[in-house]
């Protein structure tokens, strides 16, 4: 059983005033015998010639130093000990402010010494849990930062270059290389959507317009999206749904996921292969199948395809591997969805695995 930070603290401090109390108690306990005792003492010596009223006066004087050293004492022993049992507390917060102080200053690798399991113990493990996930954002957002640059490099030396030769005279600016200009800036155009897109996708505020559709609607609309594109590369393309599948979902996104998996099929599938789409009903859950008879994808390489600006060709060429962001926006949209998303390939072709809660 966890014990509870505001347990620990209301026993420390009934522990520590029943202490004073009890020190307080014992001792004038003590002093009052003792001086009782010496009163009697020296009232049976002193015999009947003693004066009654000197031996009160001394006996209530002997009294009152009592229980003013008493309280004197208890004070002070209340002083050490709060100061004492406050810096025991105060010292966990006063690590965590300092660990906070050199997170916000970019030491990462800064950790919180965790003791125990109460309260202190979690706002530890919760700070270690937050540096962590600070410190793969920031990875993230450099290794983002080098991506875009990365991939806008290449397109616009291009772009200067074309329009340096053609501005000098060199080139003669025929339709063929303007056209080639145009490329690259539909490119760049495309790039900058699909980046729109996902900080959109990945947004707080992200919300999916859902409604109960059909799946096989959905499947056969992106289908038909992409069917000419299939028939001027020559590869076939086929889908196998159940009838009567209804899924709570955003049409339009749903739509998205499928065209984005459709587009990264075709570009992999050589000439006169096939991507196959099947959607399977299996009670609370939707199963969803895109497989391509493509080149396929190394297992060392599978974890990260998900992965912004990841492209499994080393080359990064992109008239065949694309921006690297279609797979990512996919993940994005079927977790938004509720669902799960992961790819399997062997030898030849992939298969990307979708599950689909049905509400």
């Amino acid at each position: 059983m966890k014990r509870r930070l505001h347990l620990r603290l209301a026993f420390i401090i009934i522990a520590l005033a029943a202490g004073v109390v009890a020190i307080a108690v014992i001792s004038i306990v003590l002093e009052t015998h003792y001086h009782f005792t010496m009163y009697q003492e020296q009232h049976e010596a002193s015999g009947m010639d003693g004066d009654p009223k000197a031996l009160a006066y001394h006996l209530e004087q002997a009294l009152i130093q009592t229980i003013l050293w008493t309280g004197l004492g208890s004070i002070t022993l209340a002083v050490v000990l709060g100061f004492y049992v406050a810096r025991r507390i105060s010292e966990p917060l006063v690590h965590m402010k300092r660990i906070a102080e050199r997170m916000s200053g970019g030491q990462w690798h800064s950790r919180v010494h965790v003791k125990g399991e109460d309260e202190l113990a979690q706002l530890g493990a919760s700070l270690n849990s937050l540096a962590d996930q600070l410190r793969q954002q920031e990875q993230l957002r450099v290794t983002m930062t080098e991506d875009i640059a990365h991939e806008l490099r290449t397109p616009l030396a291009t772009l200067k270059s074309h329009m340096r030769a053609m501005e000098d005279g060199i080139w003669a600016p025929t339709p063929e290389r303007i056209h080639a200009c145009y490329e690259e800036i539909e490119r760049l155009a495309r790039l900058v959507a699909e980046l729109e897109d996902l900080t959109h996708v990945e947004s707080p505020g992200f919300q999916l317009n859902r409604s109960l559709c059909p799946l096989a609607d959905v499947i056969q609309r992106a289908a038909d999206l992409v069917h000419a594109a299939f028939r001027e590369k020559g590869v076939a393309l086929s889908f196998q749904a159940d009838s009567g599948i209804q899924l709570e979902m955003d049409p339009n996104r749903m739509m998205q996921i499928m065209a984005n998996l459709l587009s990264n099929a075709l570009k992999y599938t050589p000439q006169g292969g096939n991507v196959h789409i099947e959607a399977a009903d299996e009670g609370e859950d939707v199963r969803l199948l895109v497989r391509d008879t493509g080149s396929g994808i190394p297992p060392e390489e599978l974890p990260y395809i998900f992965e912004r600006f990841y492209r499994t060709e080393k080359s990064r060429n992109r008239r065949t591997g694309g921006s690297g962001l279609g797979l990512t926006i996919v993940k994005q949209l079927v977790t938004a969805h509720g669902g799960t998303v992961r790819a399997e390939s062997g030898g030849t072709g992939t298969t990307i695995h979708i599950r689909l809660p049905k509400h």
